[in-house]
C-alpha cells in the first residue's frame, strides 16, 4: 500500500500542493471522514453530494451571515458589505436579492448575447492573428488562453454591463485578480488582497455616486438600475449596490475566467470527445452545452464555500459546535460515486440527470444569480471556437494554476489552435490542419 493512502488525513485549503489536485483528498474525506475536524484552522468539513445539498438548503442551521470565504479576516458579520445577499439570511437575504434582480434580470442577460458574441469576435481575432508559433501555411496559433482571451472577455461583459469605462477595464481586472490570489504561506487575504478591495469599493462608490447625481447621462446600465429599483418603497442604499458590483467583479468575473480555461484544459485532455465536439462547425452548440456541464461538474470554479453553524449538529457521529466554521466541498460532492456514475471521468455524453444533480451554482434560496451569465459567455465562446478552429492541444507542461481559497483554474494555459480557413461560399468554416 502507498504512503499516499496510509498517510493520516490532513486538509489544509491554503496548501498549493492542494489547489494542484484536491480531488484525491475529496475521495478519501467521502470514504474515510465524510465530517472532518481540520484542527489547524478549527474547520469542520462536509464532502459528501447529500450532506452538501443539506447544507446549502438550510440557513437557519447553516448561515452566511459571516460571509462564504474561509478566510479569517473576511469572515465577520459585516461581510455583507462586499459579498452583498451572499453573507446574509431569511428576510434580509430576500429582500436585497429582489431588489438586485430588479435591476439584474434575466431580460439584461439575454440582451447581452449580442455584445458578447461582439466581444469574442474582438478577441478571437486577435488572439488567433497575434498568437505565437504560426507556421508558414498560416494554419496554427500558440496563444495563452488565460491572459489573451479568457481572462479578458468576462470582465469586459460585466464591466459593460455596469457601466464601466473601457479606460478602466484592465485595472479593476488586475484589482480583482489581486482580490482572490493567496499568497504561499499567507493563510488569510494577503494585504496586496486587502487593500484591492478598497480600491475597488472606493471605484464603485464613485460610480454609484456618478448616477445618483446625473442618471440620465448612464440610462441603460447595470449602475444605474440597482440606484432606480424600488419595490414598494423600498430601495437600495449605496452601500448594498457596492457590495453587489464588488460580488460580481470578483466571484462573476473570475469564476467565468476559471470556466472557460478549465474547459479547454479537461477537453484537451481527452482528445477523442474534443474531436467530436470540434467536427459540427455548422451546429456546434448541441456538443457545446453538454461540455460546459460536465466541466462544471468534474472541475467546478468555486471548490468550497463556508458557512456558520448555529446550534450543536450531530453528523456523521460527531458533534458540530455551535459557533463553529463548516466548509462545505461543492469540487468533492460533484465526484460523489453515490450520484454521479464514474464521478473521476470526464465525459461529455454524461446523462443530463446526472448534470442536474451538480452543486457547482449552489442549491436553494442562494443558487447562484450569475449562472444564466456564466452559461451565456461560455456558451457563446465555446460555439465561436468551435466555428474558428478544427483543433487544439493544451500545453499542460507550461500551465500554471491559480492559488486561491475561492476558485480553482489557471492563470496562464498556452495552448495550440488550429485554424479553419474561412469560407467565402459558406458561413462556416474548412479545415486547414491538425493540431500540433
Amino acid at each position: 500500500m502507498s504512503t499516499a493512502t496510509t498517510a493520516p488525513l490532513a486538509f489544509d485549503p491554503y496548501d498549493y500542493a492542494f489547489h494542484e489536485d484536491p480531488y484525491p483528498l475529496y475521495a478519501r474525506l467521502r470514504a474515510e471522514a465524510p465530517l472532518f475536524h481540520a484542527t489547524p484552522d478549527d474547520l469542520w468539513v462536509v464532502s459528501r453530494h447529500a450532506d452538501v445539498f443539506a447544507v446549502l438548503r438550510d440557513d437557519a442551521t447553516y448561515s452566511n451571515r459571516m460571509g462564504v470565504s474561509l478566510d479569517a479576516s473576511a469572515w465577520n458579520v459585516e461581510a455583507h458589505r462586499v459579498m452583498s445577499f451572499l453573507a446574509l439570511d431569511g428576510h434580509e437575504q430576500t429582500r436585497l436579492r429582489k431588489l438586485v434582480s430588479k435591476g439584474f434580470t434575466p431580460r439584461r442577460v439575454r440582451e447581452l448575447e449580442p455584445e458578447v458574441q461582439r466581444l469574442a469576435d474582438y478577441y478571437f481575432d486577435a488572439m488567433l492573428t497575434a498568437g505565437s508559433g504560426t507556421g508558414e501555411s498560416g494554419t496554427t496559433v500558440t496563444a495563452d488562453w488565460i491572459t489573451e482571451f479568457a481572462g479578458k472577455l468576462p470582465m469586459d461583459v460585466i464591466s459593460e454591463m455596469m457601466g464601466v469605462p473601457v479606460a478602466d477595464r484592465d485595472e479593476v481586472r488586475r484589482l480583482a485578480d489581486l482580490v482572490v490570489h493567496r499568497e504561499d504561506g499567507v493563510r488569510d487575504v494577503p494585504e496586496a488582497g486587502m487593500v484591492a478591495a478598497m480600491d475597488l469599493i472606493g471605484y464603485y462608490g464613485a460610480m454609484v455616486a456618478e448616477r445618483r447625481a446625473a442618471p440620465d447621462d448612464h440610462e441603460g446600465d447595470l449602475t444605474t438600475a440597482l440606484v432606480q429599483a424600488e419595490i414598494e418603497g423600498d430601495r437600495l442604499t449605496d452601500s448594498e449596490i457596492i457590495a453587489f458590483l464588488f460580488l460580481m467583479v470578483v466571484a462573476g468575473n473570475e469564476t467565468t475566467t476559471k470556466l472557460l480555461g478549465n474547459a479547454l484544459f479537461h477537453l484537451s485532455a481527452h482528445p477523442e470527445q474534443r474531436d467530436r465536439v470540434l467536427a459540427a462547425p455548422e451546429a456546434p452548440e448541441a456538443l457545446v452545452t453538454p461540455w460546459i456541464e460536465e466541466t462544471l461538474r468534474f472541475d467546478t470554479s468555486s471548490q468550497m464555500l463556508a458557512r456558520l453553524v448555529t446550534r450543536d449538529v450531530e453528523l456523521h457521529g460527531q458533534t458540530i459546535p455551535a459557533g463553529a466554521k463548516l466548509l462545505v466541498l461543492l469540487g468533492s460532492a460533484n465526484r460523489d460515486a453515490e450520484v454521479f456514475s464514474d464521478p473521476a471521468r470526464f465525459d461529455i455524453a454524461r446523462a443530463s440527470d446526472e448534470l442536474s444533480k451538480s452543486l457547482s451554482f449552489g442549491t436553494g434560496r442562494h443558487f447562484c444569480l450569475g449562472a444564466n451569465l456564466a452559461r451565456l459567455e461560455a456558451r457563446v465562446v465555446l460555439n465561436e471556437l468551435v466555428r474558428r478552429v478544427s483543433g487544439f492541444q493544451v500545453h499542460v507542461d507550461r500551465a500554471v494554476r491559480v492559488h486561491s481559497t475561492s476558485v480553482r483554474g489557471f492563470a496562464h494555459l498556452p495552448t495550440t489552435f488550429t485554424l479553419r480557413t474561412p469560407n467565402p461560399n459558406a458561413s462556416t468554416y474548412t479545415d486547414t490542419g491538425a493540431a500540433r
